[in-house]
């Protein structure tokens, strides 16, 4: 089981790299990635994903390359962002801060923007003050990807600052109703309304009074492998196990939620959940145990983490109990994956992004 994020995504990425005028071929063979897989793959790696997005946000000097900006954002804003926000008493008080920032910071035009009415929340964008910029004109059709995106990356970073996953009432598009409306329904797990006044992430307000639970130590973890934590994360194909994985996220540095947890936020009872996963031929237990043990050879896979970061971002307060699991997972330590020839190929390719 890998995570992966649908070909259409990579495609999307890499015309936007030709119309910037760089070398398309030069950013693949840099990382090992070849052409036939992208003109004949369905999906990708979704860690590979990553780093190719790193690769060509360090190659254009635009940490906001592809979302949804108005303007170039210079490496190591977002860094500096969350920084300023990793102390907030509440996630309310962390987007607030979001918007003050982007008020401030050189490049974007556009901001986030919280809104609270009633029950619900809201988190969508909006002009930054100095600026004449119209939203309008940024959230154009053929920008879907980009909004697509935009939203997503927010969604997940808003549950890994809360360290766990914010339930959408709905996401919100301003474009037409695309062909492939289902993945939406998948990466967002929540209703997907499309020729809506703005493009928004609804959701319950009482997640707003919630602190975060990340520090300066698990930032910076998180930032050697970003974007990775904030990409699709399940496989487009409408499966209980596909919407499981989506709840579970890739934010192992926080408690698993339970099965109780997991059947209430899907209405249905844990009895249900457990049915179904066995009518799909896997469990809960077994889809965790996947999930983990694919995100700890993922980073593992990732030359720039020490072995202790990644028992960190595993959620090991010991390394020594990362190793005994990486153990039981794999039937290696994690010395002995470093040294095999699976890491050594993959590692040399990521090691020339």
């Amino acid at each position: 089981m890998k995570a992966s994020v649908p070909m259409s995504s990579v495609r999307y990425l890499l015309k936007a790299v030709e119309e910037q005028g760089l070398d398309r071929q030069a950013v693949l063979a840099s990382l090992d990635i070849k052409q036939e897989e992208i003109d004949q793959g369905t999906d990708f790696s979704a860690y590979r994903y990553g780093m190719l997005y790193q690769k060509i946000m360090w190659l254009m000097q635009d940490e906001s390359f592809g979302m949804l900006s108005g303007g170039k954002v210079p490496n190591g804003t977002f860094r500096m962002m969350c920084l300023c926000i990793i102390h907030a008493r509440s996630l309310a008080h962390a987007l607030y801060r979001c918007s003050d920032f982007y008020e401030i910071c050189r490049g974007p035009t556009v901001k986030p923007v919280l809104i609270k009415k009633g029950r619900f929340a809201m988190v969508t964008f909006a002009p930054l003050d100095a600026a004449a910029t119209n939203v309008e004109i940024l959230t154009a059709p053929e920008s879907k990807e980009q909004l697509r995106t935009t939203l997503s990356m927010w969604h997940h970073f808003i549950c890994w600052l809360i360290g766990r996953r914010l339930s959408l009432k709905a996401a919100y598009f301003t474009s037409e109703r695309p062909d492939d409306v289902e993945y939406y329904k998948t990466l967002f797990q929540s209703e997907v309304k499309f020729n809506q006044h703005a493009n928004a992430l609804v959701f319950p307000a009482s997640y707003l009074d919630m602190p975060i639970v990340q520090t300066e130590d698990s930032l910076r973890g998180f930032l050697k492998t970003a974007p990775y934590q904030l990409l699709v994360m399940v496989e487009n194909d409408n499966s209980l196990k596909s919407q499981v994985m989506a709840m579970l996220g890739k934010d192992f540095s926080r408690e698993m939620p339970s099965a109780e947890e997991v059947a209430s936020a899907l209405n249905m009872s844990v009895s249900t959940l457990r049915r179904r996963l066995n009518d799909e031929k896997t469990s809960y237990q077994h889809i965790k145990d996947d999930c983990r043990k694919e995100a700890a050879i993922t980073y593992m896979n990732a030359p720039q983490l020490s072995i202790n970061d990644i028992a960190a971002l595993m959620g090991f307060d010991e390394p020594s109990a990362f190793f005994r699991s990486f153990k039981k997972w794999t039937g290696m330590t994690p010395g002995e994956y470093r040294k095999s020839e699976e890491y050594l190929k993959f590692g040399k390719a990521m090691k020339c992004r």
